[in-house]
């Protein structure tokens, strides 16, 4: 009899065909399963495909008696009781190499759309009222030359980096743990300690997870030590800057612009933000596109696939189980 995966939502299915030949597929007619069916369905699933937009807790895990694996559909697994799945030697796995590129795409675009101000003038433009034509009007920042900073030089911080070195930047990045000399070299960038990282950037990019330690990482101390007109992209979490503390800076002139694709209370945003020229914001849309989502699910299937065959070359997020 074949082992029962249950699919939280309807990711595409382009992505599921070799989970479907392995195992028997519990996919729900509606995007998401009612409370009712995914109670009911979880009771015999041997694997979930989770989807990080859906909790999974404690009282869902409790009903599955079954349950092997937790394979989460995006990077992030904040949706998941990764503790309670833990005590119970269920392995949680997430997807980081399909949201690689996409997201490294996303902050490329928002920092040349905030600095060339092209969400800006597009708007005015389309209304008609309140932009000028001359050659001494619209003036933007110029990438090239530019020191980026990058906070997080992972994955996505390594992706970004190739993309501004083709831009003429300058990369500086701030990890806990510096880089090896030949992924220094690759990447032409330089580590530096976070305060310098501040005070040396003229556009700074965030790629690091959301913790304890991060938490507001970003706030009136740290915007007082950066540059005056200093560029702030965001593709990471929310929460990582103090919004109010960024509106106030970007409101009196302090930062010169910013691109976010995240907010600290997503879906809601700072109202002030809305009406900013110098803010382009986006809607937790880094890994929006049809291709990335194909390539996450499958991502996701192989973390299953793997796992029931034995292996353990899996984006396991909670290695401990293996001492289980």
């Amino acid at each position: 009899m074949k082992k029962k995966i249950l699919v939280m939502a309807r990711i595409p299915v382009e992505g599921l065909n070799e989970l479907k030949h392995q195992f028997e597929v519990i996919y729900p007619e509606s995007f998401y399963f009612s409370e009712a069916d995914l109670r009911r369905f979880i009771v015999e699933a041997d694997g979930v495909i989770s989807v990080f937009t859906a909790p999974v807790r404690t009282e869902l895990i409790q009903l599955a008696p079954k349950l092997r694996i937790i394979s989460n559909f995006g990077v992030g697994y904040n949706n998941i009781d990764v503790d309670f799945a833990s005590s119970k030697g269920i392995v949680v796995c997430n997807t980081p190499d399909s949201v690689t590129e996409p997201t490294a795409e996303m902050a490329m675009g928002l920092m040349i759309a905030v600095m060339r101000r092209i969400s800006e003038t597009d708007r005015k433009l389309r209304n008609k009222t309140g932009l000028k034509w001359g050659m001494m009007e619209n003036l933007g920042s110029t990438l090239w030359g530019k020191t980026l900073g990058i906070i997080g030089m992972g994955r996505i911080g390594k992706a970004l980096a190739r993309r501004a070195i083709a831009s003429g930047m300058n990369i500086i990045y701030y990890n806990r743990t510096q880089l090896d000399v030949t992924d220094e070299l690759q990447y032409k960038a330089s580590w530096v300690t976070f305060s310098n990282l501040l005070k040396q950037s003229d556009v700074i990019s965030l790629h690091c997870p959301l913790t304890n330690d991060t938490h507001h990482l970003i706030g009136e101390n740290e915007i007082s030590q950066m540059k005056g007109g200093v560029f702030i992209i965001n593709t990471a979490r929310g929460a990582v800057i103090n919004e109010r503390d960024l509106v106030k800076n970007l409101s009196n002139g302090k930062i010169g612009g910013v691109g976010l694709d995240v907010f600290e209370e997503e879906p809601g945003i700072s109202s002030e933000l809305l009406f900013m020229d110098n803010a382009v914001l986006t809607p937790h849309n880094a890994t929006g596109t049809i291709d990335t989502r194909i390539m996450t699910a499958r991502e996701a299937s192989e973390n299953i696939i793997r796992y029931f065959d034995g292996r353990r070359d899996i984006k396991i997020v909670n290695a401990s189980v293996w001492n289980k």
